[in-house]
């Protein structure tokens, strides 16, 4: 059992404790962490919750939520994962990431209810994110659910409106290896006669069978609502008509955006659409198809699967680049990364692949094996000792007009923006 940190110390070795607290990353389940949750707060904390489940697009949705309730005047917390650079940046109070400080406090108030029950990194993390929440007294908790739904910590607190954003294979040794099995553990987020949305287009019959036995509110992406592409911006229509908004286009997935506008008009329904439109124009969020650079384009993306890689891919197609393609991609060794190279076969143009500094990566070896099974003859590949490397190489190649595309994980953005960032 590591020993707990003495008063005082500070956030990096609270971090380590959580790390090394319990044997498995990952153990699912919600007995533990709702044992702990009792002892911090007896009663349900008095906010507004709205929890966001999916495959792809959860932290855009977040973030988009977000915007709109703070420029709509409500105090709001958010807690996502996982994070790029700091651990900070899971928890932000009213748009802004909370301190060292704010953290070490939560974490300390965690460790006296826990007494001795075992707690992995994320749930101890989740059930400090919730303390810091309350701490702040913030009306409205937006929750991102780190993995499924069904027996996710955060699904421990009953949702006032849940978020479904897609449903795709991802994280098959724990979630199943087909939607509709996926489906059920992600649509464990909804409540009975609660509100929910589903923000994509044909949803696993086990959502539809969950939402249906609980009577739950759902409100479906393509029927209830839905969104135009009017050419440089983007129409939102919800309930024939009756509410829209229209923003300009951006580079996040216009389903999430919409999935928040959608929200607002169950949360806030009095909300007027001049506000709508201009918050949501303004949502930007690091890692999703974040552009550092214009001679040549420098696009970051945390996609990882390849649902996530045919969006970016159609992203990289709307650019209408005169040049090529680069692209940098090293991913972990439990993702499907022959699904995603060939998903992105079609727009890249030569390929610098590379590992990881984390023990979860997929070795160069065995990446540079699978691109030369899944790519097309002929094409480019290189290899690189780490990302830095990769993103050099790439970038001294590419002419002005070409776009260097890093992606394939979170560690592959936090790695690159730590290379962008060095002098």
């Amino acid at each position: 059992m590591p020993q707990r940190p003495e008063k005082g110390a500070g956030l990096d070795l609270w971090l380590s404790y959580l790390e090394a607290l319990h044997p498995t990353e990952i153990d699912l389940g919600l007995d533990r962490v709702l044992m702990v949750l009792r002892r911090l707060f007896p009663r349900r904390p008095d906010a507004r919750i709205i929890t966001i489940g999916g495959t792809n697009g959860k932290g855009s949705t977040v973030a988009a939520l977000e915007r709109l309730l703070l420029d709509s005047g409500r105090s709001v917390g958010a807690y996502t994962s996982p994070h790029l650079l700091r651990y900070n940046e899971r928890v932000r109070i009213n748009g802004t990431d909370v301190s060292d400080e704010v953290l070490v406090s939560a974490f300390e108030a965690v460790e006296q209810a826990r007494k001795n029950v075992s707690l992995t990194y994320f749930e101890f993390g989740t059930l400090a994110a919730f303390v810091a929440l309350a701490n702040a007294g913030v009306e409205d908790w937006i929750l991102e659910v780190g993995l499924g739904g069904r027996l996710d910590a955060v699904n421990v607190l009953d949702a006032d409106l849940a978020i479904l954003t897609s449903v795709d294979i991802d994280h098959v040794a724990w979630l199943g290896n087909d939607r509709d099995t996926i489906g059920f553990e992600k649509a464990g987020i909804l409540r009975p006669d609660q509100a929910a949305i589903y923000a994509d287009e044909d949803p696993p019959r086990s959502v539809l069978q969950q939402a249906a036995a609980q009577r739950v509110q759902l409100k479906r992406y393509g029927i209830d609502y839905r969104v135009d592409n009017l050419g440089g911006s983007t129409r939102f229509e919800s309930e024939g008509g009756s509410w829209q908004a229209t923003w300009p286009t951006n580079r996040l997935p216009v389903k999430s955006l919409a999935a928040a506008v959608q929200a607002m008009r169950i949360l806030s329904p009095e909300t007027p659409s001049p506000l709508i439109s201009e918050s949501i124009g303004k949502v930007v969020l690091a890692g999703r198809f974040e552009q550092r650079g214009t001679s040549p384009h420098v696009v970051l993306d945390v996609g990882h699967n390849p649902h996530a890689a045919r969006w970016l891919s159609s992203q990289v197609r709307e650019l209408n680049l005169s040049g090529k393609v680069h692209a940098v991609y090293a991913c972990l060794s439990d993702k499907d990364s022959a699904g995603v190279m060939a998903a992105m076969a079609e727009v890249v143009d030569s390929w610098y692949i590379t590992s990881l500094d984390v023990p979860r990566s997929l070795p160069i070896d065995q990446l540079q094996q699978m691109a030369g099974s899944v790519l097309p003859a002929g094409c480019i590949v290189q290899t690189a000792d780490n990302v830095a490397s990769a993103l050099r190489a790439a970038i001294a190649d590419a002419g002005a007009d070409d776009c260097v595309l890093v992606f394939g994980s979170f560690y592959t953005v936090a790695e690159a923006q730590e290379a962008l960032a060095a002098p």
